[in-house]
Order: C-alpha cells, then sequence, then structure tokens
C-alpha cells in the first residue's frame, strides 16, 4: 500500500492543511485514513485533508512524503483525480 501526502501548505479554518492521495484506489486511500483515524468528513472528492498536526503522523504510518505538484501528477496519471464538479465516488468506510 502507498499513500501520499504534500506538506501542510494549504490554509483554511485556522490551520494549515496537506492532501493524502492513493495513486492506486480510493479503497487504498479510505482503508489508510480509517487506519490513522481520519474522519470520513475529511475525504473531498479524491483526497483527505490533514491537518497539519497529523502530518507525522501519517508520515509515521507509511504515507509518503512529496511535493504538490507531484501529488497532482501522479493522481492525474492514475485516474483520480476528480476535479470540482465531478462527483466524487463512494466511500468505502
Amino acid at each position: 500500500m502507498t499513500v501520499y501526502i504534500d506538506p501542510p501548505s494549504w490554509p483554511g479554518h485556522g490551520r494549515m492543511w496537506s492532501h493524502l492521495v492513493s495513486d492506486v484506489s480510493y479503497d487504498e486511500l479510505h482503508l489508510f485514513a480509517a487506519e490513522l483515524g481520519m474522519p470520513l468528513r475529511a475525504f473531498e472528492r479524491d483526497h483527505y485533508d490533514v491537518p497539519s498536526h497529523r502530518y507525522a503522523d501519517a508520515v509515521a504510518a507509511g504515507a509518503v512524503e512529496i511535493g504538490s505538484k507531484e501529488l497532482v501528477r501522479r493522481l492525474t496519471q492514475a485516474g483520480l483525480r476528480r476535479p470540482k464538479g465531478r462527483p466524487a465516488p463512494p466511500a468505502a468506510h
């Protein structure tokens, strides 16, 4: 299982956020997020929003650190990118 996380550089709600993605499947992503204890409400279209204080937890659990542009490239290349306005797949957990 390989999931990827970008640095916490996205501001929102008074904190910084990272994106957690899979380049294999949404099932893999949901499983990893569930094991981290991430709430399903953190899933947005094709990624989980991860608050900066949980970044180290995700990396310790096995998420691979990559830059934001590389994260989007891998997600797009895998056919898992869901731009705004395109419905998200159903969540597994």
